[in-house]
Formats: C-alpha cells, sequence, structure tokens
C-alpha cells in the first residue's frame, strides 16, 4: 500500500514536470502570443491520397511543340473538377500554356523532367478583375490560377517555367525611354496567383523566369512552401520585379528550406496602398508568418515589408543563409498609406549582404491625399539576434518625420562592415534600443 502510494506521488510529480516543461518549451510569438502546432508540420503532402490521376496527354494535350496548349489543358482541369477532383499530372516534356484556372478539388503534379511553360506573348492571358501591387483591379491573370480552393497542392519535380525573357527585355527597353513607366505599363503575367484558399501547400516543385511576381498568394491561410526552387536571372537581362513570394492580406504561412534568387524582393507582406486604404474591405493585414531555413542567393530584400502593406505583426525569419542578398529585413515606410510594422523578429542568419536591417521612406508611383485622420506610421518590437555575417554596413534606418520607430533590440550580434563611412548605432533613430552583445567589426557597440 506505501509503495503504490508512493509510486502515484512520484507519477504525478513526474506528469507535473512533464506539463511544466512542455509548457516552458511551447513556442512564443514574437507579441508572446503562442505559435500554432500546425507550424511545426513540414510533412508532405501525399499526392497518392489527393484523388484520380489525370495525365494530360492521355486527353489530347501536346508536348515538345510551341503550340499554344491553353484549351487542352484548361479541358483536362474542368474534366477532373466535373468528375468529383484529382490530380492533374503534367509528365515529362514541355507544355505551353497561357492562362489556367484550377478548380475547387484539382491539383496539379509535375513529373521529374516536367516543364509547364508560359506563354511569351501577352494576349495568352486573360484580363480579370484580380489583385495587383496592393489594388483590386482588373489586370492579366497569371500563368497558374487558384481561387477558392482549399487544399489545393502543387507538387512534383517538374518546373513551372513562366518563359520571361521577352517580357524582360520589352520592360527594359520602355524603361530607356521611360523611366516613370510602371510595373502595369509594361503588361506582364505572373506565375502563381492563389486566392481565397486555405490549407495551401506547394512543395518540391522549380517556380522560375516568371515574367512579373513569381508568387502571389491574396486572402489565404495556412499556406506551406516546402523545399521550392524559385528562380528568376539576376545578371545579364534581369527579371524585373520577379518577387519570390508575396503574401497579400495573407496569415498563418510557414515557408521552409526554400532557395530563393530573384531580381527584386524575395518574400514580400502586402496589403494594399493608398491614403485610405486601412478602410478598404479588400485590404487588410498580415500576420503569423516563418520563414525558415531557407538559401538565398541574390535577392533586394531576404524580407520585406511593404511597400504596400498596412498592418504586419507576428513575423519570424530564422536559420537562413544569404549568398547576396541587398538586405535581410527591409521596411518600407510609405508616405502616402497608413502602415504598421510591429513584432518582427530575425534570428540565427549567416552570410552575405549589403544591410542586415533597412528602414526608409519609400516613394515609389505614391499618390498622397488629404486625410484628416490620417494614422500616424509606426515600426515597433523589431528583433535581429544572432546574426553572424559580412555586410557593406549593418544598419541603414533613417530618422523621418513621417513615422515612429520604438522597441528595437539587437541581441548577439557579431558582423563585420566593408564599406560603411561611419559605423552602425551611432545613429539611434529609436525610441527604445536595446543592444546586448552587439559586436561591429569586433568592437562591442554600447
Amino acid at each position: 500500500m506505501k509503495r503504490s502510494l508512493i509510486f502515484i506521488v512520484m507519477l504525478t510529480l513526474c506528469i507535473g514536470v512533464g506539463a511544466k516543461e512542455k509548457k516552458q518549451k511551447q513556442e512564443l510569438w514574437p507579441n508572446g502570443e503562442p505559435v500554432d502546432a500546425w507550424f511545426s508540420d513540414t510533412a508532405k503532402v501525399d499526392v497518392e491520397k489527393l484523388g484520380r490521376k489525370f495525365i494530360v496527354t492521355d486527353y489530347g494535350v501536346r508536348q515538345g511543340s510551341t503550340d499554344i496548349q491553353t484549351k487542352a489543358l484548361q479541358a483536362v482541369i474542368d474534366k477532373a473538377a466535373q468528375e468529383g477532383g484529382g490530380v492533374v499530372v503534367i509528365p515529362r516534356g514541355t507544355f505551353f500554356s497561357g492562362s489556367l484556372y484550377f478548380k475547387p478539388g484539382t491539383h496539379l503534379l509535375l513529373e521529374e523532367g516536367a516543364v509547364l511553360k508560359g506563354s511569351d506573348r501577352i494576349r495568352d492571358f486573360d484580363i480579370k478583375e484580380t489583385r495587383i501591387e496592393g489594388e483590386t483591379c482588373k489586370y492579366f491573370t497569371a500563368l497558374v490560377n487558384a481561387d477558392q480552393c482549399d487544399g489545393f497542392t502543387i507538387a512534383g519535380r517538374g518546373t513551372i517555367d513562366g518563359n520571361g525573357l521577352f517580357y524582360w527585355e520589352q520592360f527594359w527597353t520602355r524603361r530607356q525611354w521611360n523611366r516613370q513607366c510602371t510595373n502595369k505599363d509594361e503588361q506582364r503575367p505572373r506565375l502563381v496567383y492563389i486566392s481565397n484558399s486555405k490549407n495551401v501547400t506547394v512543395q518540391d516543385v522549380a517556380l522560375q523566369n516568371s515574367p512579373f511576381w513569381t508568387n502571389h498568394l491574396y486572402r489565404c491561410d495556412h499556406v506551406r512552401y516546402l523545399d521550392c526552387y524559385i528562380y528568376s536571372s539576376t545578371v545579364d537581362v534581369k527579371g524585373p520585379s520577379t518577387d519570390a513570394i508575396d503574401l497579400d492580406v495573407c496569415h498563418d504561412v510557414l515557408i521552409n528550406g526554400c532557395y530563393m534568387n530573384v531580381n527584386d524582393d524575395a518574400v514580400v507582406l502586402k496589403g494594399g496602398k493608398g491614403t485610405f486604404a486601412d478602410k478598404a474591405p479588400e485590404n487588410g493585414p498580415c500576420y503569423n508568418i516563418i520563414i525558415q531555413n531557407c538559401h538565398y542567393g541574390s535577392v533586394h530584400g531576404c524580407l520585406t515589408l511593404g511597400s504596400e502593406s498596412i498592418h504586419d505583426w507576428n513575423v519570424i525569419l530564422r536559420n537562413c543563409h544569404a549568398d547576396n542578398a541587398s538586405r535581410v529585413i527591409w521596411l518600407k515606410m510609405r508616405p502616402d498609406t497608413p502602415q504598421h510594422y510591429e513584432y518582427a523578429r530575425v534570428e540565427n542568419f549567416t552570410g552575405n549582404c549589403g544591410n542586415c536591417l533597412v528602414v526608409k521612406g519609400w516613394s515609389q508611383f505614391f499618390n498622397k491625399q488629404e486625410r484628416d485622420d490620417m494614422p500616424r506610421t509606426k515600426g515597433n518590437n523589431v528583433t535581429l539576434k544572432n546574426i553572424r555575417m559580412t555586410c557593406k554596413k549593418f544598419a541603414d534606418v533613417d530618422a523621418s518625420d513621417k513615422y515612429d520607430l520604438a522597441d528595437f533590440t539587437f541581441e548577439d550580434i557579431d558582423c563585420q562592415e566593408t564599406a560603411a563611412k561611419e559605423p552602425s548605432f551611432k545613429v539611434r533613430p529609436y525610441k527604445g534600443l536595446t543592444l546586448k552583445n552587439v559586436k561591429i567589426n569586433g568592437t562591442e557597440i554600447k
């Protein structure tokens, strides 16, 4: 009886200690809220469980030709949807297409050696109401489109190729005679556009050579990008505005194990722009986003908040390496838009960059209107921790009467500055600055 009692007491204590340890190990967002267990799931979708396979060549789709196969490919997608859903399979070979629209219950599998290649003529892409550059408007649809497709999956070891060279050349030619040419002026499709969908997974595929943004997600949640290769040219003819992943009014997003090399920003948070952007129902925030275990080649910004953002929070960038990033984290402070960036954390980052942190005004193509109750633009509770990099300058942060910066923390920093005219932190435009074990060129900054 006594031994039984002792056992029960010990078991109770062990359960209590285990529960305490589990509680202590609960990961928290930068604002202190618990991170949902969903973010720990990096298991790949089993395509075999997604339903019947519809191999496109079984339905008359031709490969190995420059003939545009849009109608034939769309017919396979429609057939799959009509027959209860399933997986549209692109087999080995190259298949040219314009705008494709996936339906609820359908998915895309690109087998190894398969290339779904976009047409290099804009006439092959439909004009419909869509979302672009923080606005809802009529514009060209993407090569791959999926709207209201919960559970949508893109998988396989194949490639979605935007065939962007012709579009890039046209863009740079236009810029030669009109320096104010906008992205919309030179008409270009995106590669992948997924909207109004949840439980989306894009895994293992190569997404490359997009004419414009590579991946654009609008009003999506519980999105995973797993082990993807995302590329556009950053030499010779560069791919203009080929952002790797644009998150537009999205939440609960995991980007894990991806390689990104694009001639613009890599992961970008968007949500609307304009003086009254916070009052438009189609706009909104981005929050609960983790980017981890990624490798950056050449990018303008590894993580960029803005320029078309309203409110972003609980953003984590961790355990990544950059070969040649212009910036690691970039806050674009737009003077014509009410913006609030908060609770962002960068940790465990290595490699080479121009700047680890950049905070500056962003006025490209802005249009400030009169508004009496214009909210003050703010950036606060931003942390950089355990950073080991070689930079031209660690921090490039401007003070401004247009925005407020508060509660920035720099901890366990050991970086080499190679081109700074004056050391980082000499200018301190923050209301609330914490420095813990910060070394620049071997000298501790106090």
